[in-house]
């Protein structure tokens, strides 16, 4: 049966603002305070999404997570009204209000870990939310994220979710960012890469010293067990903690695979060419195409700035593959120059495609941060709610609805406008009936 890979891209949300919230992430830390433009940033992400359609991929939309989080600043002590508890909270803890005001869902990538049917033992796409423990302002998503997704994915025939992993750090995770499937088709059985930051309960073995490592190898194990996935077929690998001092806080940042290609800087890994022969021993006798950067060619910082590594590979109608990239790597010489090459290299990556998505940038998430993959055969397919994938009439639909809902530009201190929080609300609730999603948000419960 035919199978495709569809890229569900996360809606960024109304409340898109630059708080500089996270830690061990440069861009998002370096642009704190900006001003944003929330219906820019929505726009970007919807036409990234309609050009992906256009080159027949099949795209689909996952909503936003309400914002301010009024139930979380309930639960942390502010009462009154909701206008109150908005002015006490902005004022009392404003570092706590920030963070129940982030629009960080806005980054599917972080959404969950997903196994297609053709890995797991009973034959159904697995869905795990990520728990997001090591960011508080994260760590509020997965209960809603886990409602989207089930909404998204609604018939257990295929569909099997899972609640997310206990909320601690020993098992921080943080979902496809720090996953990868490689493949021959992706209608095949593949290799699940799982890579982790550090050893939850071995405090002996190597970790890194300034930012900290949001996955830890137990999550992933965890995972692996509850998508029933063979040991035969699964990999787990340790970042360099060296990379995420540097400000690779996940592996998507350093490392992007596609089916049969791996795309990877030179010091992504820990004991780099273990990993390799691992997998390609797991993957057999097929070709593989390890796709490495060398420091020399692209140095790190340059990798980070750019995110050349956050990019999504796609695999297009007639088998070639092509890189979609943000506007930063074509403005950066040596990565513009370092991509041109790539090209013409005998590997299947034969085009690359730029997008501005400046405002997900400026806040520390490329084209890939704004995507989850899901690996589908026909009947699968048929089986998603069809509301949520991208045509003309969404796009035009969900483009009047951005324009209609959001503002033209935002500041941290715009958060604690009463107005807003009603916009929102307003906003998203509409959006729920666009999309088919049912009564998800708390505040329609």
């Amino acid at each position: 049966m035919k199978q495709v890979e569809v890229n569900f891209d996360g809606l960024v949300g109304p409340t898109h603002n630059y708080a500089g919230l996270s830690i061990g992430n440069v861009a998002s830390l370096n642009n704190a305070n900006a001003f944003s433009s929330p219906k820019q940033a929505a726009l970007q992400g919807l036409q990234k999404m309609k050009a992906l359609h256009d080159m027949g991929m099949v795209q689909g939309v996952l909503a936003p997570q309400a914002r301010p989080d009024i139930d979380t600043l309930r639960r942390l002590g502010f009462t009154g009204s909701d206008s109150t508890v908005l002015e006490q909270a902005s004022k009392r803890a404003p570092e706590v209000f920030s963070a129940c005001c982030s629009a960080s869902s806005m980054w599917t990538a972080n959404a969950a870990t997903v196994s297609p049917s053709a890995d797991t033992s009973n034959g159904r796409i697995h869905f795990t939310p990520a728990n997001l423990t090591n960011k508080f302002h994260r760590s509020l998503e997965p209960e809603v994220t886990g409602r989207i997704l089930q909404a998204t994915f609604a018939n257990d025939k295929y569909f099997q979710h899972h609640q997310h992993l206990p909320e601690n750090e020993h098992f921080g995770d943080e979902g496809a960012a720090n996953h990868t499937r490689l493949c021959s088709d992706y209608g095949h059985a593949g290799i699940e890469m799982f890579v982790y930051g550090r050893y939850a309960f071995d405090s002996t073995k190597p970790a890194p010293k300034k930012f900290p490592a949001r996955q830890t190898l137990e999550a992933s194990q965890a995972i692996a067990r509850l998508h029933g996935l063979s040991d035969d077929t699964t990999v787990f690998v340790q970042q360099n903690p060296d990379l995420i001092d540097q400000g690779v806080f996940h592996n998507d940042v350093i490392s992007v695979g596609n089916q049969n290609v791996l795309f990877y800087h030179e010091q992504a890994f820990l004991n780099t060419q273990n990993v390799l022969d691992e997998i390609q021993r797991k993957f057999g006798e097929q070709k593989l195409h390890f796709i490495q950067v060398d420091t020399k060619t692209v140095p790190v910082q340059d990798a980070i700035k750019t995110y050349l590594f956050n990019t999504q590979i796609i695999t297009l109608a007639e088998g070639e593959m092509a890189i979609i990239a943000p506007t930063e790597c074509e403005e950066n010489p040596t990565v513009a120059n370092y991509l041109q090459e790539l090209t013409s290299l005998n590997t299947p990556i034969k085009k690359v495609h730029y997008f501005d998505v400046k405002e997900s940038m400026r806040n520390g998430g490329g084209p890939a941060c704004l995507r989850l993959r899901v690996a589908m055969t026909e009947a699968e397919l048929e089986a998603v709610n069809q509301h949520t994938l991208m045509s003309e009439a969404v796009f035009a639909r969900l483009n009047k609805w951005v324009n209609k809902h959001y503002r033209d530009q935002l500041s941290v201190d715009d958060l604690r406008d009463a107005l807003l929080l009603d916009e929102t609300r307003s906003a998203l609730d509409e959006l729920t009936q666009i999309l088919n999603l049912g009564s998800i948000y708390p505040f329609q419960r």
